[in-house]
């Protein structure tokens, strides 16, 4: 059986018969539209999201529960928040700043994560979605 050939005038689109393979197996629809359902079923897309969990959820639940502690302790204890560590600096002063630095350290972490783990992942799904336009 043969296949069908692109003419001269007209480029190959996706779903022309060549007898080119294909770079890579692309999810669009018929109307070179990216297929978003069988994007989300793809193992690179699933992967992808398994690596954002990865680190979303215990960097959430880490921060949540030492702000909580910080919020309890400021209502509850609070001869222990006035502690003097030096100066007219009290524990409660020091744990409020650590706040700050805590979230500075967590967007660090995250942006170097993202770097490393997530932006190699997220290309090979964007390829799922590109069209033979965008890859010439």
């Amino acid at each position: 059986m043969t296949k069908a050939l692109p003419s001269v005038s007209r480029p190959a689109s996706p779903g022309f018969a060549t007898f080119d393979d294909p770079r890579h197996s692309l999810l669009v629809d018929g109307d070179g539209e990216p297929d978003f359902g069988a994007i989300q079923t793809s193992e690179d897309f699933l992967a992808l999201k398994r690596r954002v969990t990865r680190f979303i959820l215990p960097a959430t639940l880490l921060f949540l529960a030492w702000y909580v502690t910080f919020v309890l302790l400021s209502a509850y204890a609070a001869d222990f928040m006035s502690t003097p560590l030096f100066g007219t600096v009290n524990v409660g002063l020091t744990m409020g700043f650590l706040q700050f630095v805590t979230t500075i350290i967590i967007t660090m972490a995250y942006a170097r994560y993202s770097k490393k783990r997530l932006d190699p992942q997220v290309e090979k799904v964007r390829a799922l979605a590109e069209t033979d336009e965008e890859l010439a």
